[in-house]
Parts: C-alpha cells; sequence; structure tokens
C-alpha cells in the first residue's frame, strides 16, 4: 500500500473485520480487500455503497488539506450516483 492510498476497517454482517484500501491509478479509483493480515490484498469489483461513501468522506478530508483537487470529489460524486441510482450524498 502506497502512502497516499486511502484505508480504513469496517465490519462484515457477521461481524468479521475486514481492511479496505483504495488507490488512485490513471484516473480510476481500485478498491482492494482483505480479512487478516497476512491475507494476499483482492480487487474488489463491485464496491458497495458504503465503501464509495468512506471513499468520499477520506477525499473531501484530504481536499481540506490541499492533497487532492476539488474536482475528483464531485468525479466520485457521479460515479456513486451512476452505480447507486437515488442514493442520498
Amino acid at each position: 500500500m502506497a502512502k497516499g492510498d486511502i484505508s480504513w476497517t469496517r465490519r462484515t454482517d457477521a461481524g468479521e473485520r475486514v481492511e479496505i484500501y483504495v488507490e488512485h491509478t490513471a484516473g480510476q479509483w481500485i478498491f482492494h480487500a482483505r480479512e487478516r493480515r497476512p491475507d494476499q490484498w483482492t480487487v474488489v469489483q463491485h464496491p458497495s455503497l458504503e465503501d464509495w461513501l468512506k471513499l468520499l468522506d477520506a477525499v473531501n478530508r484530504r481536499i481540506g488539506r490541499q492533497l487532492l483537487k476539488p474536482e475528483e470529489a464531485e468525479r466520485i460524486r457521479k460515479l456513486i450516483e451512476e452505480r447507486y441510482p437515488g442514493a442520498r450524498l
């Protein structure tokens, strides 16, 4: 995981701990997940709405610290609206 990547931990419905990290590569946000520390990271093909909203929150915080451009948050909002019509942002 690179220094500029965004990561967090969440719990599944079964109560299992899952680590998520997202990398920004070539204009795309790529989600990765693993359950335990020694496990390999796997690419998440269809991230949940919860994960997209966490990413949007993290990007907004980085914009406030001038680490990302404000246009990036708008791009993520559009992606969320396309993938999850009717989602409240």
